[in-house]
Protein backbone atom coordinates (compact mmCIF):
# COMPACT_ATOMS: atom_id res chain seq x y z
CA UNK A 1 0.00 0.00 0.00
CA UNK A 2 1.42 3.41 -0.88
CA UNK A 3 1.89 6.02 1.76
CA UNK A 4 2.10 9.77 1.45
CA UNK A 5 5.56 11.13 0.89
CA UNK A 6 4.63 13.50 3.69
CA UNK A 7 1.38 14.12 5.55
CA UNK A 8 -1.07 16.18 3.57
CA UNK A 9 -0.58 19.75 4.80
CA UNK A 10 -3.28 21.33 6.88
CA UNK A 11 -5.09 24.14 5.13
CA UNK A 12 -3.52 27.47 5.90
CA UNK A 13 -6.41 29.80 5.11
CA UNK A 14 -5.59 33.51 5.28
CA UNK A 15 -8.01 35.89 6.95
CA UNK A 16 -10.44 37.19 4.35
CA UNK A 17 -12.74 40.17 4.24
CA UNK A 18 -15.79 37.93 4.04
CA UNK A 19 -16.56 34.49 5.41
CA UNK A 20 -19.63 32.32 5.33
CA UNK A 21 -21.90 32.33 8.33
CA UNK A 22 -23.36 28.84 8.13
CA UNK A 23 -25.72 29.50 11.03
CA UNK A 24 -27.27 32.39 9.09
CA UNK A 25 -27.38 30.33 5.89
CA UNK A 26 -30.18 28.16 7.22
CA UNK A 27 -32.99 26.13 5.69
CA UNK A 28 -35.67 28.86 5.77
CA UNK A 29 -33.38 31.37 4.07
CA UNK A 30 -32.41 28.89 1.36
CA UNK A 31 -36.04 27.88 0.86
CA UNK A 32 -36.95 31.53 0.29
CA UNK A 33 -33.96 31.94 -2.04
CA UNK A 34 -35.01 28.90 -4.04
CA UNK A 35 -38.55 30.23 -4.45
CA UNK A 36 -37.17 33.56 -5.65
CA UNK A 37 -34.76 31.92 -8.14
CA UNK A 38 -37.63 29.84 -9.50
CA UNK A 39 -39.82 32.91 -9.86
CA UNK A 40 -36.97 34.74 -11.57
CA UNK A 41 -36.55 31.79 -13.94
CA UNK A 42 -32.83 31.68 -13.17
CA UNK A 43 -32.12 28.53 -15.19
CA UNK A 44 -29.46 27.54 -17.70
CA UNK A 45 -31.81 27.87 -20.65
CA UNK A 46 -33.09 31.31 -19.61
CA UNK A 47 -29.58 32.61 -18.90
CA UNK A 48 -28.40 31.51 -22.35
CA UNK A 49 -31.48 33.08 -23.93
CA UNK A 50 -30.95 36.35 -22.05
CA UNK A 51 -27.29 36.64 -23.09
CA UNK A 52 -27.38 34.95 -26.47
CA UNK A 53 -25.35 31.92 -27.47
CA UNK A 54 -22.22 33.81 -28.52
CA UNK A 55 -21.88 35.90 -25.32
CA UNK A 56 -22.60 32.78 -23.27
CA UNK A 57 -19.77 30.97 -25.07
CA UNK A 58 -17.51 33.94 -24.32
CA UNK A 59 -18.44 33.70 -20.63
CA UNK A 60 -17.36 30.06 -20.69
CA UNK A 61 -13.96 31.43 -21.77
CA UNK A 62 -14.05 33.82 -18.76
CA UNK A 63 -14.94 36.88 -20.84
CA UNK A 64 -17.87 38.96 -19.57
CA UNK A 65 -17.97 41.99 -21.90
CA UNK A 66 -20.18 40.40 -24.62
CA UNK A 67 -22.74 39.31 -22.02
CA UNK A 68 -22.71 42.73 -20.34
CA UNK A 69 -23.45 44.36 -23.68
CA UNK A 70 -26.24 41.88 -24.38
CA UNK A 71 -27.89 42.83 -21.06
CA UNK A 72 -27.37 46.57 -21.51
CA UNK A 73 -30.54 48.49 -20.71
CA UNK A 74 -32.23 45.58 -18.97
CA UNK A 75 -33.25 46.07 -15.34
CA UNK A 76 -35.44 43.01 -14.84
CA UNK A 77 -34.70 40.54 -11.99
CA UNK A 78 -33.11 37.93 -14.26
CA UNK A 79 -30.67 40.45 -15.72
CA UNK A 80 -29.79 41.63 -12.20
CA UNK A 81 -29.12 38.09 -10.95
CA UNK A 82 -26.97 37.33 -14.01
CA UNK A 83 -24.88 40.47 -13.40
CA UNK A 84 -24.56 39.60 -9.72
CA UNK A 85 -23.41 36.01 -10.07
CA UNK A 86 -22.23 34.75 -13.50
CA UNK A 87 -20.76 38.16 -14.45
CA UNK A 88 -19.54 38.95 -10.90
CA UNK A 89 -20.30 42.65 -11.34
CA UNK A 90 -21.27 45.24 -8.70
CA UNK A 91 -25.02 45.90 -8.79
CA UNK A 92 -26.93 48.82 -7.27
CA UNK A 93 -28.52 47.95 -3.94
CA UNK A 94 -31.95 49.02 -5.17
CA UNK A 95 -31.72 46.60 -8.11
CA UNK A 96 -30.75 43.69 -5.85
CA UNK A 97 -33.60 44.50 -3.44
CA UNK A 98 -36.01 44.40 -6.37
CA UNK A 99 -34.61 41.15 -7.76
CA UNK A 100 -34.28 39.39 -4.38
CA UNK A 101 -37.10 40.86 -2.30
CA UNK A 102 -36.57 40.39 1.42
CA UNK A 103 -33.35 38.46 0.87
CA UNK A 104 -30.64 41.08 0.62
CA UNK A 105 -30.03 41.60 4.34
CA UNK A 106 -30.10 37.86 5.18
CA UNK A 107 -27.67 37.12 2.32
CA UNK A 108 -25.38 39.93 3.51
CA UNK A 109 -25.41 38.47 7.03
CA UNK A 110 -24.70 35.00 5.70
CA UNK A 111 -21.68 36.24 3.72
CA UNK A 112 -23.10 35.34 0.32
CA UNK A 113 -23.17 39.02 -0.70
CA UNK A 114 -21.31 42.10 0.45
CA UNK A 115 -22.10 45.82 0.15
CA UNK A 116 -19.92 48.86 -0.38
CA UNK A 117 -20.91 52.39 -1.36
CA UNK A 118 -24.44 51.48 -2.33
CA UNK A 119 -23.34 48.60 -4.59
CA UNK A 120 -23.71 44.90 -3.88
CA UNK A 121 -21.31 42.22 -5.07
CA UNK A 122 -21.24 38.46 -4.66
CA UNK A 123 -18.64 36.84 -2.43
CA UNK A 124 -19.49 33.33 -3.63
CA UNK A 125 -20.96 32.12 -6.90
CA UNK A 126 -24.49 30.82 -7.34
CA UNK A 127 -24.91 29.27 -10.76
CA UNK A 128 -27.84 27.47 -12.42
CA UNK A 129 -27.21 23.86 -13.41
CA UNK A 130 -29.40 21.50 -15.42
CA UNK A 131 -29.68 17.76 -15.88
CA UNK A 132 -32.05 15.92 -18.21
CA UNK A 133 -34.65 15.80 -15.44
CA UNK A 134 -34.23 18.86 -13.25
CA UNK A 135 -32.89 22.38 -12.77
CA UNK A 136 -30.54 23.05 -9.85
CA UNK A 137 -28.40 25.86 -8.40
CA UNK A 138 -24.84 25.36 -7.21
CA UNK A 139 -22.83 27.40 -4.71
CA UNK A 140 -19.07 27.62 -5.19
CA UNK A 141 -16.32 30.19 -5.01
CA UNK A 142 -16.19 32.97 -7.59
CA UNK A 143 -14.55 32.26 -10.93
CA UNK A 144 -10.94 33.49 -10.90
CA UNK A 145 -9.46 35.08 -13.99
CA UNK A 146 -12.54 36.77 -15.40
CA UNK A 147 -11.58 39.20 -18.16
CA UNK A 148 -7.89 38.43 -17.71
CA UNK A 149 -7.78 39.51 -14.06
CA UNK A 150 -5.07 37.58 -12.23
CA UNK A 151 -5.45 37.01 -8.51
CA UNK A 152 -4.14 34.25 -6.25
CA UNK A 153 -6.71 31.74 -5.07
CA UNK A 154 -7.26 31.05 -1.40
CA UNK A 155 -5.99 27.58 -0.44
CA UNK A 156 -9.51 26.41 0.44
CA UNK A 157 -11.02 27.78 -2.81
CA UNK A 158 -13.96 25.63 -3.94
CA UNK A 159 -14.25 24.76 -7.62
CA UNK A 160 -17.68 25.20 -9.17
CA UNK A 161 -19.18 23.74 -12.31
CA UNK A 162 -16.41 22.63 -14.65
CA UNK A 163 -15.57 20.32 -17.52
CA UNK A 164 -14.26 17.84 -14.97
CA UNK A 165 -17.53 17.76 -13.03
CA UNK A 166 -19.48 17.36 -16.28
CA UNK A 167 -17.24 14.51 -17.41
CA UNK A 168 -17.61 12.64 -14.13
CA UNK A 169 -21.38 13.09 -14.26
CA UNK A 170 -21.46 11.69 -17.79
CA UNK A 171 -19.48 8.56 -16.96
CA UNK A 172 -21.16 7.72 -13.63
CA UNK A 173 -23.52 4.74 -13.87
CA UNK A 174 -27.09 5.85 -13.10
CA UNK A 175 -28.76 2.61 -12.05
CA UNK A 176 -30.80 2.71 -8.79
CA UNK A 177 -28.62 1.95 -5.75
CA UNK A 178 -29.15 1.74 -2.03
CA UNK A 179 -26.11 3.79 -1.01
CA UNK A 180 -23.76 6.17 -2.79
CA UNK A 181 -20.59 7.98 -1.76
CA UNK A 182 -19.40 11.24 -3.34
CA UNK A 183 -15.76 11.22 -2.23
CA UNK A 184 -14.33 14.74 -2.34
CA UNK A 185 -17.65 16.42 -2.98
CA UNK A 186 -16.39 19.98 -3.50
CA UNK A 187 -19.43 22.15 -4.26
CA UNK A 188 -21.74 19.10 -4.15
CA UNK A 189 -22.70 18.81 -7.81
CA UNK A 190 -22.12 15.03 -8.03
CA UNK A 191 -24.33 14.49 -4.98
CA UNK A 192 -27.13 16.33 -6.80
CA UNK A 193 -26.88 13.74 -9.57
CA UNK A 194 -26.68 10.82 -7.13
CA UNK A 195 -29.83 11.97 -5.34
CA UNK A 196 -31.89 10.94 -8.37
CA UNK A 197 -31.01 7.24 -8.06
CA UNK A 198 -29.52 6.55 -4.60
CA UNK A 199 -31.56 5.91 -1.46
CA UNK A 200 -28.89 7.22 0.92
CA UNK A 201 -26.17 9.74 0.16
CA UNK A 202 -22.82 10.36 1.82
CA UNK A 203 -20.46 13.14 0.72
CA UNK A 204 -16.99 13.81 2.08
CA UNK A 205 -14.31 16.45 1.77
CA UNK A 206 -11.14 17.47 3.57
CA UNK A 207 -11.96 21.15 2.95
CA UNK A 208 -14.32 22.69 5.52
CA UNK A 209 -15.26 25.51 3.14
CA UNK A 210 -16.24 22.95 0.51
CA UNK A 211 -18.47 21.17 3.02
CA UNK A 212 -20.14 24.49 3.91
CA UNK A 213 -20.84 25.32 0.27
CA UNK A 214 -21.92 21.76 -0.51
CA UNK A 215 -24.33 21.87 2.43
CA UNK A 216 -25.79 25.12 1.07
CA UNK A 217 -26.06 23.62 -2.44
CA UNK A 218 -27.83 20.52 -1.22
CA UNK A 219 -30.20 22.36 1.11
CA UNK A 220 -31.06 24.88 -1.60
CA UNK A 221 -32.04 22.00 -3.89
CA UNK A 222 -33.91 19.96 -1.27
CA UNK A 223 -31.38 17.12 -1.15
CA UNK A 224 -30.58 15.32 2.10
CA UNK A 225 -27.07 13.90 2.45
CA UNK A 226 -24.64 12.94 5.18
CA UNK A 227 -21.65 15.31 4.98
CA UNK A 228 -18.40 14.12 6.54
CA UNK A 229 -15.03 15.79 7.01
CA UNK A 230 -11.89 13.87 6.23
CA UNK A 231 -9.39 12.67 3.67
CA UNK A 232 -10.07 9.94 1.09
CA UNK A 233 -11.67 6.86 2.67
CA UNK A 234 -10.93 7.85 6.29
CA UNK A 235 -14.39 9.34 7.04
CA UNK A 236 -16.11 6.11 5.92
CA UNK A 237 -13.73 3.56 7.42
CA UNK A 238 -15.51 0.23 7.84
CA UNK A 239 -18.44 1.20 5.60
CA UNK A 240 -19.41 -0.08 2.14
CA UNK A 241 -21.40 1.46 -0.68
CA UNK A 242 -23.10 0.40 -3.90
CA UNK A 243 -21.57 3.30 -5.82
CA UNK A 244 -18.55 5.53 -5.23
CA UNK A 245 -17.86 8.47 -7.49
CA UNK A 246 -14.90 10.79 -7.19
CA UNK A 247 -12.99 13.53 -8.96
CA UNK A 248 -10.17 13.67 -6.40
CA UNK A 249 -7.41 16.29 -6.05
CA UNK A 250 -5.16 14.37 -8.42
CA UNK A 251 -2.82 17.12 -9.66
CA UNK A 252 0.82 16.13 -9.24
CA UNK A 253 2.60 19.24 -8.00
CA UNK A 254 5.81 19.90 -6.07
CA UNK A 255 5.58 20.88 -2.41
CA UNK A 256 6.63 24.42 -1.47
CA UNK A 257 7.85 25.18 2.03
CA UNK A 258 5.54 27.57 3.85
CA UNK A 259 2.89 27.57 1.13
CA UNK A 260 -0.44 25.82 1.55
CA UNK A 261 -1.64 23.72 -1.35
CA UNK A 262 -4.81 24.36 -3.31
CA UNK A 263 -7.12 21.90 -1.60
CA UNK A 264 -9.40 21.34 -4.60
CA UNK A 265 -6.59 19.89 -6.73
CA UNK A 266 -3.51 18.98 -4.65
CA UNK A 267 -2.48 16.85 -1.68
CA UNK A 268 0.71 15.82 0.10
CA UNK A 269 0.93 12.56 -1.85
CA UNK A 270 3.90 12.19 -4.17
CA UNK A 271 3.20 11.75 -7.88
CA UNK A 272 0.09 9.65 -8.45
CA UNK A 273 0.13 7.86 -5.08
CA UNK A 274 -3.27 9.34 -4.22
CA UNK A 275 -4.78 7.68 -7.29
CA UNK A 276 -3.10 4.40 -6.38
CA UNK A 277 -4.53 4.59 -2.86
CA UNK A 278 -8.04 5.17 -4.18
CA UNK A 279 -7.79 2.19 -6.53
CA UNK A 280 -6.19 -0.27 -4.10
CA UNK A 281 -8.67 0.45 -1.30
CA UNK A 282 -11.87 0.78 -3.29
CA UNK A 283 -12.64 -2.90 -2.69
CA UNK A 284 -12.74 -2.25 1.07
CA UNK A 285 -15.67 0.13 0.58
CA UNK A 286 -17.77 -1.57 -2.09
CA UNK A 287 -20.75 -3.85 -1.61
CA UNK A 288 -21.01 -6.93 -3.88
CA UNK A 289 -21.61 -5.70 -7.47
CA UNK A 290 -20.73 -2.18 -6.31
CA UNK A 291 -18.80 0.18 -8.56
CA UNK A 292 -16.22 2.90 -8.01
CA UNK A 293 -15.76 5.50 -10.75
CA UNK A 294 -12.77 7.81 -10.74
CA UNK A 295 -11.73 10.72 -12.93
CA UNK A 296 -8.01 11.28 -12.59
CA UNK A 297 -4.39 11.44 -13.74
CA UNK A 298 -1.55 8.94 -13.60
CA UNK A 299 2.16 9.04 -14.24
CA UNK A 300 4.00 7.56 -17.18
CA UNK A 301 7.28 6.56 -15.58
CA UNK A 302 10.53 5.81 -17.35
CA UNK A 303 11.05 2.11 -18.04
CA UNK A 304 7.49 0.91 -17.32
CA UNK A 305 4.39 1.02 -19.53
CA UNK A 306 1.57 3.01 -17.93
CA UNK A 307 -0.94 0.19 -18.28
CA UNK A 308 1.41 -2.23 -16.56
CA UNK A 309 1.72 0.16 -13.60
CA UNK A 310 -2.01 0.62 -13.23
CA UNK A 311 -2.67 -3.10 -13.63
CA UNK A 312 -0.40 -3.52 -10.60
CA UNK A 313 -2.68 -1.23 -8.59
CA UNK A 314 -5.64 -3.50 -9.27
CA UNK A 315 -3.79 -6.79 -8.85
CA UNK A 316 -4.97 -8.73 -5.83
CA UNK A 317 -8.08 -6.63 -5.22
CA UNK A 318 -10.43 -9.05 -7.00
CA UNK A 319 -12.06 -6.13 -8.80
CA UNK A 320 -12.98 -5.94 -12.45
CA UNK A 321 -11.28 -2.86 -13.86
CA UNK A 322 -11.70 -0.80 -16.99
CA UNK A 323 -9.20 2.05 -17.34
CA UNK A 324 -9.63 4.42 -20.27
CA UNK A 325 -6.76 6.78 -21.04
CA UNK A 326 -8.35 9.71 -22.86
CA UNK A 327 -5.34 11.98 -23.21
CA UNK A 328 -1.59 12.05 -22.62
CA UNK A 329 0.28 15.27 -21.85
CA UNK A 330 4.02 15.73 -22.02
CA UNK A 331 5.44 17.08 -18.78
CA UNK A 332 5.83 20.69 -20.02
CA UNK A 333 2.22 20.70 -21.26
CA UNK A 334 1.04 19.42 -17.89
CA UNK A 335 3.07 22.03 -15.98
CA UNK A 336 1.75 24.87 -18.15
CA UNK A 337 -1.84 23.69 -17.73
CA UNK A 338 -1.78 23.71 -13.95
CA UNK A 339 0.34 26.84 -13.50
CA UNK A 340 -2.23 28.67 -15.63
CA UNK A 341 -5.07 27.07 -13.63
CA UNK A 342 -3.57 28.54 -10.45
CA UNK A 343 -3.47 32.00 -12.02
CA UNK A 344 0.32 32.09 -12.15
CA UNK A 345 0.77 32.86 -15.85
CA UNK A 346 2.66 36.10 -16.11
CA UNK A 347 3.57 36.17 -12.41
CA UNK A 348 7.11 37.38 -11.50
CA UNK A 349 8.23 33.93 -10.35
CA UNK A 350 6.58 31.98 -13.19
CA UNK A 351 9.87 30.76 -14.68
CA UNK A 352 11.14 29.70 -11.25
CA UNK A 353 7.94 27.76 -10.51
CA UNK A 354 8.02 26.14 -13.94
CA UNK A 355 11.57 24.92 -13.22
CA UNK A 356 10.47 23.58 -9.80
CA UNK A 357 7.77 21.49 -11.45
CA UNK A 358 10.17 20.14 -14.06
CA UNK A 359 12.66 19.17 -11.35
CA UNK A 360 9.91 17.48 -9.36
CA UNK A 361 8.80 15.32 -12.29
CA UNK A 362 12.39 14.48 -13.22
CA UNK A 363 13.07 13.37 -9.67
CA UNK A 364 10.09 11.00 -9.78
CA UNK A 365 11.03 9.66 -13.21
CA UNK A 366 7.77 10.92 -14.73
CA UNK A 367 7.99 11.34 -18.50
CA UNK A 368 4.33 12.13 -19.27
CA UNK A 369 0.91 12.19 -17.60
CA UNK A 370 -2.14 10.16 -18.60
CA UNK A 371 -5.63 11.53 -18.02
CA UNK A 372 -8.82 9.52 -18.05
CA UNK A 373 -11.45 7.35 -16.43
CA UNK A 374 -11.45 4.32 -14.13
CA UNK A 375 -14.35 1.94 -13.56
CA UNK A 376 -13.82 -0.58 -10.73
CA UNK A 377 -16.47 -3.23 -10.06
CA UNK A 378 -16.70 -5.75 -7.25
CA UNK A 379 -18.15 -8.38 -9.58
CA UNK A 380 -17.02 -11.38 -7.51
CA UNK A 381 -15.37 -13.19 -10.42
CA UNK A 382 -12.79 -15.89 -9.74
CA UNK A 383 -10.89 -14.48 -12.70
CA UNK A 384 -11.39 -10.69 -12.63
CA UNK A 385 -11.72 -8.86 -15.94
CA UNK A 386 -9.10 -6.21 -16.64
CA UNK A 387 -8.95 -3.80 -19.55
CA UNK A 388 -6.58 -0.84 -19.84
CA UNK A 389 -6.73 1.05 -23.11
CA UNK A 390 -5.81 4.22 -24.90
CA UNK A 391 -9.05 5.56 -26.31
CA UNK A 392 -8.72 9.23 -27.36
CA UNK A 393 -11.49 8.89 -29.93
CA UNK A 394 -14.97 10.41 -29.85
CA UNK A 395 -17.47 8.53 -27.69
CA UNK A 396 -21.19 8.91 -27.12
CA UNK A 397 -21.98 11.11 -24.13
CA UNK A 398 -23.10 10.29 -21.62
CA UNK A 399 -20.91 7.18 -21.73
CA UNK A 400 -22.45 5.86 -18.50
CA UNK A 401 -24.92 3.45 -20.20
CA UNK A 402 -22.00 1.63 -21.83
CA UNK A 403 -20.24 1.30 -18.48
CA UNK A 404 -23.48 0.12 -16.86
CA UNK A 405 -23.95 -2.67 -19.41
CA UNK A 406 -20.34 -3.79 -19.36
CA UNK A 407 -20.60 -6.36 -16.56
CA UNK A 408 -23.31 -8.26 -18.46
CA UNK A 409 -21.31 -8.13 -21.68
CA UNK A 410 -18.27 -9.57 -19.93
CA UNK A 411 -20.29 -12.43 -18.42
CA UNK A 412 -21.76 -13.28 -21.84
CA UNK A 413 -18.35 -13.19 -23.47
CA UNK A 414 -17.13 -15.86 -21.03
CA UNK A 415 -19.86 -18.39 -21.83
CA UNK A 416 -18.61 -21.87 -22.76
CA UNK A 417 -18.30 -22.51 -26.48
CA UNK A 418 -21.44 -24.64 -26.62
CA UNK A 419 -23.51 -21.95 -24.86
CA UNK A 420 -22.11 -19.26 -27.12
CA UNK A 421 -22.87 -21.30 -30.23
CA UNK A 422 -26.37 -22.30 -29.16
CA UNK A 423 -27.56 -18.70 -28.60
CA UNK A 424 -29.25 -16.67 -31.32
CA UNK A 425 -27.47 -13.31 -31.23
CA UNK A 426 -28.80 -9.98 -32.50
CA UNK A 427 -26.41 -7.31 -33.70
CA UNK A 428 -27.32 -3.95 -32.18
CA UNK A 429 -29.13 -1.57 -34.49
CA UNK A 430 -26.46 1.13 -34.30
CA UNK A 431 -23.83 -0.92 -36.15
CA UNK A 432 -23.07 0.25 -39.67
CA UNK A 433 -20.90 -1.31 -42.35
CA UNK A 434 -18.29 0.62 -44.30
CA UNK A 435 -16.56 -0.86 -47.35
CA UNK A 436 -13.63 0.34 -49.41
CA UNK A 437 -12.20 -0.98 -52.63
CA UNK A 438 -11.29 -0.27 -56.22
CA UNK A 439 -14.08 1.14 -58.40
CA UNK A 440 -15.77 -1.62 -60.36
CA UNK A 441 -14.20 -4.44 -58.31
CA UNK A 442 -16.44 -7.41 -57.54
CA UNK A 443 -15.49 -7.50 -53.86
CA UNK A 444 -14.41 -4.78 -51.40
CA UNK A 445 -10.81 -4.70 -50.19
CA UNK A 446 -11.83 -3.79 -46.65
CA UNK A 447 -14.99 -4.21 -44.58
CA UNK A 448 -15.24 -2.16 -41.41
CA UNK A 449 -18.14 -2.50 -38.99
CA UNK A 450 -18.58 0.46 -36.67
CA UNK A 451 -20.71 1.15 -33.59
CA UNK A 452 -22.52 4.48 -33.53
CA UNK A 453 -23.17 4.41 -29.78
CA UNK A 454 -21.16 3.87 -26.60
CA UNK A 455 -17.44 3.76 -27.25
CA UNK A 456 -18.08 3.71 -31.02
CA UNK A 457 -15.63 0.90 -31.58
CA UNK A 458 -14.83 -0.47 -35.02
CA UNK A 459 -13.67 -3.85 -36.28
CA UNK A 460 -11.88 -4.62 -39.52
CA UNK A 461 -13.81 -7.73 -40.61
CA UNK A 462 -12.82 -10.35 -43.13
CA UNK A 463 -15.43 -12.15 -45.22
CA UNK A 464 -16.05 -14.80 -42.56
CA UNK A 465 -16.62 -12.43 -39.64
CA UNK A 466 -18.62 -9.96 -41.72
CA UNK A 467 -20.81 -12.79 -42.97
CA UNK A 468 -21.51 -14.08 -39.47
CA UNK A 469 -22.25 -10.63 -38.05
CA UNK A 470 -24.46 -9.71 -40.97
CA UNK A 471 -26.61 -12.77 -40.28
CA UNK A 472 -26.97 -12.13 -36.51
CA UNK A 473 -30.62 -11.09 -36.51
CA UNK A 474 -31.82 -13.25 -33.61
CA UNK A 475 -33.37 -16.00 -35.74
CA UNK A 476 -30.68 -18.70 -35.85
CA UNK A 477 -28.12 -19.82 -33.27
CA UNK A 478 -24.52 -18.78 -33.86
CA UNK A 479 -23.41 -22.37 -34.48
CA UNK A 480 -25.89 -22.77 -37.32
CA UNK A 481 -24.78 -19.48 -38.89
CA UNK A 482 -21.11 -20.46 -38.78
CA UNK A 483 -21.76 -23.91 -40.22
CA UNK A 484 -23.91 -22.48 -43.03
CA UNK A 485 -21.23 -19.93 -43.86
CA UNK A 486 -18.59 -22.69 -43.86
CA UNK A 487 -20.56 -24.43 -46.60
CA UNK A 488 -20.71 -21.25 -48.67
CA UNK A 489 -17.00 -20.62 -48.24
CA UNK A 490 -16.12 -24.29 -48.76
CA UNK A 491 -14.16 -24.59 -45.50
CA UNK A 492 -14.36 -27.02 -42.60
CA UNK A 493 -16.97 -25.91 -40.02
CA UNK A 494 -14.61 -26.73 -37.14
CA UNK A 495 -11.87 -24.57 -38.65
CA UNK A 496 -14.27 -21.65 -39.17
CA UNK A 497 -15.54 -21.94 -35.60
CA UNK A 498 -11.97 -21.87 -34.28
CA UNK A 499 -11.31 -18.76 -36.37
CA UNK A 500 -14.50 -16.83 -35.63
CA UNK A 501 -15.27 -17.62 -31.98
CA UNK A 502 -12.36 -15.75 -30.31
CA UNK A 503 -13.14 -12.62 -32.30
CA UNK A 504 -16.85 -13.01 -31.64
CA UNK A 505 -16.18 -13.17 -27.89
CA UNK A 506 -14.31 -9.88 -28.05
CA UNK A 507 -17.26 -8.25 -29.78
CA UNK A 508 -19.66 -9.64 -27.17
CA UNK A 509 -17.51 -8.07 -24.44
CA UNK A 510 -17.62 -4.78 -26.34
CA UNK A 511 -21.42 -4.69 -26.48
CA UNK A 512 -22.08 -5.41 -30.14
CA UNK A 513 -25.15 -7.53 -29.43
CA UNK A 514 -28.54 -6.70 -27.96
Amino acid sequence: MPSPASPAPALDTPALATTLDTAALDGPLLADLRATLEATDYTVDRVVAAMGATPHAALARNQTVPAERALDGRGDPLATVIRLWPLQRPVARTSVEAALPGLLEPLLRAGILTESGGSVTATVDLRPYATDDADFWVFSDLTPGLDGHVAPMRPDWVLGLSSASSTLAQLTVRRPVGSALDLGTGCGVQTLHLAAHAETLTATDVNFRALDLAAATLTLNGVNAELLDGSLYAPVRGRRFDLITTNPPYVMSPPRAGEARLAYRETGYAGDELMEHLVRHAVDHLNPDGTCQILGNWAHRAGQPWDERLAGWVAGTGLDAHVVQREVLEVPEYVELWLADAGLSGSPDYRHRYAEWLDYFAGLGIEAVGMGWLLLTRAGRDDPWLRLEDWPYAVEQPIAPAFAAEAGWISDSRLPDDALLSRAWTLTGDVVEETTGQPGAADPQHIVLRQQRGFRRAVDADTALAGVLGACDGDLPLGGLVDALAGLLDVEPSALRADVLPRFRTLVADGWFG
